[in-house]
């Protein structure tokens, strides 16, 4: 079983950028990629129904197994902002994070600091992923989707 992490950084490879001035949907052709590609997993993992249509919206089904359960969507979006390129994505993992400051590219002055972004302090000790400084990591919202995916293969187990 893929981890959460594992999926996380295979879709941040899949450049998915919007262009707000493409005048269609998908706006780009890595958004198709993407939506491919999780069509794909989620056959593997046993979803019915999987569909990805024209404009790049993955649907499936996972049928419940209590009559009467309500149903459950999730939801994420799989284009990424257009202000920085998410083309040449580079991660970095910080593991057992230390609570300072991570320097993201020293030649730009690229640097995150707890004294800027004080919610840092909360995951010391935890590995956080983090870009070179030059482009977005697209967590907004591939994060969300390889959430999604975890979640789905853990309620297919059990």
């Amino acid at each position: 079983m893929p981890s959460v992490l594992d999926r996380f950084l295979k879709y941040i490879r899949i450049p998915s950028q919007a262009a707000h001035d493409a005048g269609k949907v998908p706006s780009t052709p890595g958004q198709m990629t993407l939506a491919r590609e999780l069509g794909e997993e989620l056959k593997s993992l046993g979803l019915a129904d999987v569909v990805v249509d024209e404009h790049a919206y993955v649907t499936a089904t996972l049928p419940g197994n209590t009559k009467g359960a309500p149903v459950i969507a999730f939801m994420a979006h799989l284009d990424t902002a257009l202000e920085v390129t998410d083309d040449t994505v580079r991660p970095r993992l910080v593991e057992n994070y230390d609570g300072g400051e991570i320097i993201l590219n020293e030649a730009d002055g690229v640097v995150l600091s707890p004294s800027t972004f004080p919610e840092m302090l909360l995951y010391k000790g935890e590995t956080l992923v983090v870009t070179d400084g030059t482009t977005l990591l697209g967590a907004d919202d591939k994060a969300g989707i390889a959430e999604i995916m975890a979640a789905l293969e853990i309620m297919i187990a059990r």
